[in-house]
């Protein structure tokens, strides 16, 4: 399940990030509240936590945002104002849940889970490109009869890339959004995890999912959606890696 974190506290916000990640949640951060309804704005989140008090736009800003660009995202607001007329504010902004600082992390999980049974059933847990399954909540992909071994890494780095599927995703935003670590850009890490994945998903199969464009990035792509490939043993380059 991924997340976005939007809170301004260095030391809270590295607190939450880490014990949000040991309960196995995929976690994006953001410090300002612009920084924080951009994020949302361009990726897919299954929850949202917003901190009330954001520099910038505050939350109940970024909250209002995030509601009138359409999306139905559970939002949980936190706040150190411990007040009804503050709570009556958030809800009316959109916010699902609030929580008053300080707060029990435990109390924190128990309300993300909450939040997240109230969606399951509006929300598909399965990511589905061409004859791809991914589901999201069995953390598992399948290729028509065929069960697909993922680490949790690959697990990630796939999720991410059906998430956005058909676009070409650059590797700036791999290390962002998969590793957390937008500075290295150009480790190999990504090489290596992207070959692993190319061969657990297209070894075998007729027709490949998974695109390296050179010099832009990677995509998964639906063949429905493109010309069709070259024929295994077609030496040919694929169109959009021909100079």
């Amino acid at each position: 399940m991924r997340i976005l974190f939007a809170e301004d506290d260095r030391q809270l916000r590295t607190s939450m990030l880490r014990g949000l990640r040991e309960a196995e949640y995929d976690v994006d951060q953001a410090s300002t509240g612009t920084q924080a309804e951009s994020l949302a704005r361009a990726n897919a989140y299954d929850l949202v936590i917003l901190d009330v008090l954001l520099p910038g736009k505050d939350g109940l800003e970024v909250c209002r945002g995030i509601r009138a660009a359409g999306s139905r995202v559970p939002i949980l607001m936190l706040t150190a104002l411990d007040g009804v007329e503050q709570r009556i504010a958030g809800l009316d902004a959109g916010a699902d849940d609030y929580l008053t600082k300080p707060f029990d992390f435990g109390e924190l999980l128990a309300r993300l889970r909450a939040l997240s049974r109230r969606t399951n059933e509006s929300t598909p847990a399965k990511i589905v490109v061409g004859d791809l399954t991914i589901d999201t909540a069995r953390r598992s992909a399948r290729r028509n009869k065929r069960e697909i071994a993922l680490t949790a890494k690959e697990f990630a780095l796939l999720t991410y890339l059906a998430r956005n599927a058909g676009r070409v995703v650059n590797r700036a935003e791999l290390m962002l959004h998969v590793w957390d670590d937008p500075r290295n850009a150009y480790s190999n890490i990504i090489d290596v995890y992207a070959s692993r994945l190319r061969r657990k998903i297209d070894e075998g199969e007729k027709v490949a999912l998974f695109t390296t464009v050179r010099g832009a990035g990677f995509m998964l792509e639906a063949p429905s959606s493109r010309a069709a490939a070259p024929p295994r043993g077609d030496k040919r380059k694929p169109a959009r890696e021909r100079r």
